[in-house]
């Protein structure tokens, strides 16, 4: 008998969705796979049926056999209407709707009836494009849900907070499905390639129809070798030419772009720091889920400073800031983050093993002429507390804070 894995609440999540449950609104949850929407799917219903005896559970996972034979939105209306119960409450989840054709029309229908409360996830970030939004327009909200915080990270596998445990963090990634396997590298990195090949296969390779799977595997490579480093398309072609690969720029935006669509990669504009013009060029990605970027690359090649600013990235991104890179003149200033009427600027660096690393991260901050906070993030054991006035945090307290001041 298959054990049954329990489930643990994302509370980050349950305090978004609990407000608008049982209000004639559809909620959807996108994120790229196996960053846990399914059980924040789960974790709903098990409050649903807490609060309503009456509740009545119409669930369809659309990665199980089971619901196979749902594949338009005919059969999805057919379905939904045979499991509706009059008598009762009645709660629709949906997981990984998009792999349903023409699937707005049924959400559509069923939000027209108000017979159902409507929950759905989905794997793309085109899920509330075209019909869906436009016919939707205010009666949706979207959450979208991110692989675990370190803290999140910690309470799942039951680790403390010591080095080792974030060293972990920064190996394996953030995905909530690793707590069940065994820790060790060779089974968490098979089942992270397993996953990556799942997401460049079926969200990306497939619905796209790409052909040139080999370019767009070394793509996918040479992305994940570049993790923090500007990127352009010409570039990267540039590149490609000098390895007898002759791909155009165009073709390299499409590529990236269905990436990004997949949430597999995160893009990140370059902003001047004292016009706030945003440069239209040499951006940078960042994954979701830095493990996959380093199951990609192989455990041979696993770096911890090659990915620290993914990592800070990536908690900024869940704290909810919308991110930028700063330009100012010819400094670079890692990220630009705002949050409501909140900005905070920060400097990533490995060590600061001297001066003349010391006078870099904190300088570039220094240039800065206004009095939002200024942090500079890294993993040395001994923190310099402020360098005249920009803050100096080591990477672990950095993700245990929610707030910045």
């Amino acid at each position: 008998m298959q054990q049954e894995i329990k489930i643990i609440d994302r509370n980050l999540y349950l305090e978004q969705i609990t407000p608008f449950i049982r209000q004639n609104l559809i909620k959807i949850f996108v994120g790229q796979r196996r960053v846990g929407k399914s059980y924040i799917l789960k974790s709903t219903i098990r409050n649903i049926l807490n609060q309503y005896t009456d509740a009545n559970i119409i669930y369809i996972d659309k990665e199980q056999y089971d619901f196979d034979r749902i594949t338009n939105y005919h059969e999805l209306n057919s379905y939904v209407e045979s499991q509706i119960d009059s008598n009762k409450k009645n709660f629709l989840f949906i997981d990984e709707i998009q792999e349903i054709e023409d699937f707005p029309k049924s959400i559509r229908h069923f939000h027209n009836k108000n017979t159902v409360d409507i929950y759905i996830t989905g794997s793309n970030a085109q899920l509330l494009s075209g019909e869906l939004a436009t016919s939707l327009s205010g009666r949706y909200i979207e959450i979208k849900v991110n692989n675990l915080s370190y803290t999140e990270f910690l309470e799942f596998h039951q680790l403390a907070d010591n080095d080792e445990s974030l060293y972990n963090y920064l190996k394996w990634g953030g995905l909530p499905y690793l707590r069940n396997l065994i820790k060790t590298d060779l089974v968490i990195f098979e089942y992270l390639n397993n996953i990556v090949s799942t997401v460049l296969y079926k969200d990306i390779i497939s619905r796209y129809n790409i052909r040139n799977t080999d370019f767009f595997h070394q793509l996918i490579l040479y992305t994940a070798a570049n993790t923090g480093n500007l990127i352009t398309s010409k570039k990267i072609s540039d590149y490609l030419k000098s390895q007898r690969v002759d791909i155009s720029p165009k073709v390299i935006l499409n590529y990236l772009h269905y990436l990004t669509n997949a949430f597999m990669l995160y893009k990140i504009s370059r902003e001047d720091v004292q016009s706030k013009k945003i440069f239209e060029i040499n951006q940078k990605y960042y994954f979701e889920d830095w493990g996959m970027r380093n199951a990609l690359l192989g455990l041979n090649n696993y770096s911890a400073p090659d990915i620290l600013e993914n990592v800070v990235f990536s908690h900024l991104k869940n704290l909810g800031y919308t991110v930028s890179v700063g330009v100012l003149k010819n400094l670079e200033i890692d990220f630009i983050a705002r949050r409501n009427n909140e900005t905070i600027y920060i400097q990533v660096a490995y060590l600061i093993i001297d001066e003349k690393t010391k006078n870099r991260e904190f300088g570039n901050l220094l240039q800065i002429r206004d009095n939002y906070p200024k942090y500079v993030i890294s993993l040395d054991p001994v923190q310099i507390g402020q360098y005249q006035g920009v803050k100096h945090l080591h990477l672990r307290e950095f993700l245990k804070r929610t707030k910045f001041n």
